[in-house]
């Protein structure tokens, strides 16, 4: 059983877990604890960044990857007839990827979904990644009760992929925005971005600091998805936000943190400038704290996680692309 999870598990019919998008970002934290918790995993993914990720997992015989695209419809209903559960992360995420090519992000992010939920055998179990960009521009606290509005094409994107997911009977978790060191790094993430742009520049401003976010470190996430599994008949058909109340935060709250452990760095908050994701909310995470979950690595520490790898990172190490 994985650290921190309570007993009640209800995963006994679950052995194949079928991981899409699982050498990303989110991915390559969640299969090694699928791996360590007995489950048999296989991993569908085009690898666009590369197989890496996953080579401190290679030798584990109950792992099984498979080079395949979410698109191609006849791949995915053989790869999900193998699996007991899906784990469905394979995206574009965030929304400078998603503005990028906004196309690409409706096929991948919607038919995607639409994909898998199709290919579904009754008693399947799918677990879908959802996000905080469901909720849009909120007054008061966001629960899963209030009614989701979202405001950019990737929020727009994921809540139709979540109202697929739902309908299928299957959970979606609502992620605060994810941050922290991963197996495949990403550092457009807000507080990896703020990190590596403290110990490269020292000096930069900060627009639009009092806009509220949420966060939650990466592999907290991925201990989301693996308690869904092993609570399913209680989560089963609902949305459930991830992350913790201590985490509500502003953009310079984060910022000065970051700057407190980088010597002479320093963020102003600027007047100009403008934030394209208009959000600024607090998130209420009772749904799925009530049912045992409780992330546990703070801010400060996955700061500190950044601060020894940012600086050592060689030039081929840094992620290729930014917006992706």
């Amino acid at each position: 059983m994985s650290p921190g999870m309570p007993n009640g598990r209800d995963d006994e019919e679950i052995r194949c877990v079928l991981v899409t998008g699982g050498a990303g970002y989110l991915g390559s934290s969640i299969v090694p604890l699928l791996l360590d918790d007995g489950y048999d995993v296989i991993v569908y993914d085009i690898f666009k960044w590369g197989i890496s990720p996953l080579q401190s997992v290679a030798n584990n015989p109950n792992l099984t990857i498979i080079n395949g695209d979410i698109l191609d419809e006849k791949r995915v209903a053989e790869v999900v007839k193998k699996a007991d559960a899906i784990i469905h992360l394979a995206a574009i995420v965030g929304y400078p990827a998603c503005s990028k090519d906004p196309e690409l992000a409706k096929t991948i992010n919607i038919q995607g979904t639409k994909n898998v939920v199709k290919a579904m055998e009754p008693g399947k179990k799918l677990v879908y990644a959802s996000t905080g960009s469901c909720y849009g521009i909120v007054t008061g606290i966001c629960t899963e009760e209030i009614p989701i509005s979202p405001i950019t094409l990737y929020g727009e994107t994921k809540a139709e992929g979540e109202k697929v997911a739902i309908a299928a009977g299957g959970v979606a978790l609502r992620l605060a925005t994810v941050f922290g060191v991963s197996p495949r790094l990403r550092l457009d993430l807000l507080v990896n971005d703020l990190t590596s742009k403290a110990l490269s520049m020292r000096t930069f401003d900060l627009y639009e600091g009092g806009f509220r976010r949420t966060f939650l470190h990466v592999r907290d996430a991925a201990r989301a998805f693996v308690f869904s599994l092993q609570h399913y008949k209680a989560m089963s058909g609902k949305p459930f936000n991830v992350g913790d109340e201590s985490m509500n935060m502003t953009k310079l709250q984060v910022a000065k943190l970051i700057e407190n452990n980088v010597e002479g760095c320093s963020i102003t908050e600027s007047n100009s400038g403008s934030d394209a994701d208009k959000r600024d909310y607090a998130v209420s995470y009772e749904r799925i704290r009530n049912l045992g979950y409780k992330a546990h690595i703070s801010m400060e520490e996955g700061i500190a996680e950044l601060l020894k790898i940012i600086p050592n990172l060689r030039a081929d190490e840094i992620p290729r692309c930014k917006n992706v």
